[in-house]
């Protein structure tokens, strides 16, 4: 039977909740349905070079159907309890961060485009973020020096659970 532990902090965030992500996602989706209805089922090449159909199908498949569909699944799940912090973010990657590696955090406000490059998961130089939308967060300090931002619409809950922990 698996242990489990009381849930201090929850909080799930999707990239659908962002309009100008999506507007961004299907727009793009959008042009490959064009491209791919024109040329594929209408038989009529798109473009002045147009790509060989084997290539407007395989693109059609990875950022007509696959592109939205990843980012309607797409979420960020974090998850305090008393053994640590859980990152999820769903269906690409989890981290798990145990409490006892955890120094300090500090809820944070952050400029994700200027110290991240944009919003997913992103970092360099020991600094890593988790983040979906806004520019709230919490800043973990580690041990070892590194840092991990978790982005959140709940940045003082979610300092206190990590408080409660270590």
């Amino acid at each position: 039977m698996k242990a489990t532990h009381p849930v201090l902090f929850r909080e799930v965030q999707r990239f659908r909740d962002v309009w100008w992500v999506m507007a961004l996602v299907f727009g793009v989706a959008a042009l490959q349905w064009y491209i791919f209805l024109g040329q594929i089922i209408g038989g009529a090449p798109v473009g002045n070079r147009p790509a060989p159909d084997g290539v407007v199908l395989l693109v059609w498949l990875l950022t007509g159907v696959g592109l939205p569909v990843l980012f309607l699944l797409l979420r960020l799940e974090v998850e305090v309890n008393p053994g640590g912090v859980t990152i999820r973010f769903v269906p690409l990657f989890i981290r798990l961060i145990d409490r006892r590696d955890i120094a300090g955090a500090e809820p944070v406000t952050y400029r994700p485009l200027g110290e991240f490059g944009g919003w997913g998961i992103r970092g360099w130089g020991g600094r890593v973020a988790y983040n979906v939308r806004g520019n709230q967060g919490v800043e973990l300090t580690l041990r070892d020096g590194r840092r991990v931002l978790i982005g959140t619409r709940r940045a003082t809950d979610l300092a206190a659970a990590i408080a409660a922990i270590h």
